[in-house]
């Protein structure tokens, strides 16, 4: 529909009629669906990086607990025991998507919503009538910049999620903020009925209502650590799923489940697909699939393999947007691995060259990098590289099921796939 008007009005008055479409649109889905965030926990989760991961630890402590979840997220959609793929490459799908979704939740009896919710979702309004009982800040850093015009109105976008948060019609409204993040200070102080604070390197947060590690240590198979007294063990790796598990443990509390509950959850969840996700094929080397595709969570997810030579396979963040970063995400890549391979990743209306040109540019003579564009090929060509105790890293896709192309075309893809069909070729 959008896209027929799009074409038969100008470009200046659609821009300007835009907004009020998307608006009304999002008013017209709640009032058809009755306005179902209403009779259900609604869980919002914002921030740059983190809001799968967070989304997913929380629903397994909350299952765990006895509750009946449902799930909007970059990675599916779930209501109770149905799950499926989230095909659609968008966050939070609009036109009348989140309030069917929201009302077939509550026609399923789910007690609990938990939803990621963007900037981008923000800028269509699709965050509107919905009802928020608690609210989630993991992080902040530069993204959608290209779209949004600058970091201050990106930074705006979130923080209209907890003014949404303070004018929610809920009995107890509930803000968590992680307080190590620079940009802490812009989601705290909404009018709500209780801020809660996690962070590992900063304790100074004068509430009570905070959860900061005693101690913690990351290591190669997991994370042990230690928070108000308990000691603690999960599986995930590196110091940002630390902050994701925080983030999880402080929603936990703020809801009164016991640690006992949160401790068997943390010991059962075993991961989420396409985030930091290693392909045991019984080979001599790890293969690692990760969605990072900003600048911080590249550095992360390197810095996680710290010791190991790592090969790693990297295309930017797609065609037509935050052109600034891609320089960096080269450098960043010559930085911290001994072999880097460029290639394709979601060039939409770009030629796949330019994309790898521009990342090349980051990387400092006399690194040398490969650059081989067509996906599969690079995912084998690091593969043969691999040697004992080597990490091939695969970035940037995780489990996104397209590579998109120009016109809206697009090709069947999983690294997960690809890489486990690469790895059985060489008898692994």
């Amino acid at each position: 529909m959008l896209n027929i008007v799009r074409k038969l009005i100008p470009l200046w008055l659609f821009k300007k009629l835009s907004p009020t479409y998307h608006y009304l649109a999002v008013f017209l889905s709640a009032l058809v669906y009755g306005f179902p965030s209403r009779k259900i926990f609604v869980v919002g989760v914002t921030g740059t990086k983190g809001k799968t991961s967070v989304l997913e630890i929380i629903n397994c402590i909350l299952e765990k607990a006895g509750y009946k979840t449902a799930l909007v997220s970059t990675l599916r959609f779930k209501i109770g025991e149905s799950s499926c793929r989230n095909n659609l490459k968008m966050t939070m799908p609009g036109r009348f998507f989140l309030q069917k979704f929201l009302r077939s939740a509550v026609k399923r009896k789910c007690q609990v919503i938990l939803m990621e919710m963007t900037s981008q979702g923000v800028a269509q309004f699709r965050h509107k009538f919905i009802n928020i009982d608690t609210m989630i800040f993991t992080n902040l850093s530069p993204e959608h910049i290209e779209s949004h015009g600058s970091f201050e109105k990106y930074r705006k976008a979130k923080m209209a999620l907890f003014v949404s948060l303070e004018k929610s019609k809920k009995k107890k409204r509930t803000a968590i903020i992680n307080s190590d993040d620079e940009n802490a200070s812009y989601f705290s102080g909404f009018s709500v009925d209780e801020e809660w604070f996690y962070g590992v390197d900063s304790e100074s947060v004068p509430d009570e209502k905070k959860i900061f590690v005693d101690s913690y240590k990351l290591q190669s198979d997991g994370i042990e650590f230690v928070v108000d007294g308990v000691e603690m063990r999960s599986k995930l790796l590196g110091k940002f799923n630390l902050y994701n598990i925080l983030a999880a443990i402080s929603f936990a509390r703020s809801q009164n489940i016991k640690w006992e509950t949160i401790k068997e959850a943390f010991w059962s969840f075993r991961g989420i697909p396409g985030r930091m996700e290693i392909i045991e094929k019984g080979k001599s080397f790890k293969v690692v699939i990760d969605y990072a595709h900003t600048t911080e969570s590249l550095k992360e997810v390197y810095g996680s393999f710290g010791g190991c030579r790592k090969i790693c396979v990297l295309g930017a963040a797609g065609g037509g947007r935050d052109k600034w970063k891609r320089p960096e995400m080269g450098a960043i890549a010559a930085t911290n691995c001994e072999e880097v391979i460029l290639t394709n990743e979601d060039p939409y209306d770009e030629k796949p060259m330019s994309i790898i040109k521009d990342i090349a540019k980051g990387i400092k003579s006399p690194f040398k990098y490969k650059i081989i564009p067509d996906r599969r090929e690079a995912i084998r060509e690091a593969l043969k590289m691999a040697r004992l105790n080597d990490v091939v890293i695969i970035t940037g896709k995780g489990t996104d099921p397209y590579i998109m192309g120009p016109n809206g075309t697009k090709i069947e893809w999983d690294d997960k796939t690809v890489a486990s069909e690469e790895l059985r070729k060489m008898g692994g």
